[in-house]
């Protein structure tokens, strides 16, 4: 996983498996960056990413309240179809969009 900031905005790659393995080191430097680096935007990029259960939905939506306090937003880009079933069944959708690729 990596972490980038531009601006005001952390984009998150995510790992290959998005799960309890990693769920706590993802929200550990998130929220430290989200916080020393005034962040108001939060990308989560799935391009790498074939897995994720519910400790990686925790993940998302702990960062989404935390966001949403501070007037920001979160978006997923490059969410294969799995990924975005995934994401409509937990409900996720319902509080972040999804990024499209231009064609």
């Amino acid at each position: 996983m990596k972490f980038e900031v531009q601006e005001n905005c952390l984009t998150i790659y995510l790992p290959d498996e998005l799960d309890h393995h990693n769920a706590e080191e993802i929200k550990k430097k998130a929220d430290k960056l989200i916080t020393r680096e005034h962040i108001k935007y939060v990308i989560f990029d799935f391009a790498d990413t074939k897995f994720c259960d519910s400790s990686g939905i925790g993940v998302i939506m702990g960062r989404y309240r935390k966001i949403c306090m501070l007037g920001g937003e979160v978006w997923a880009a490059h969410a294969n179809e799995r990924i975005r079933k995934i994401l409509k069944m937990s409900g996720v959708l319902k509080i972040m969009q999804i990024l499209e690729e231009e064609a």
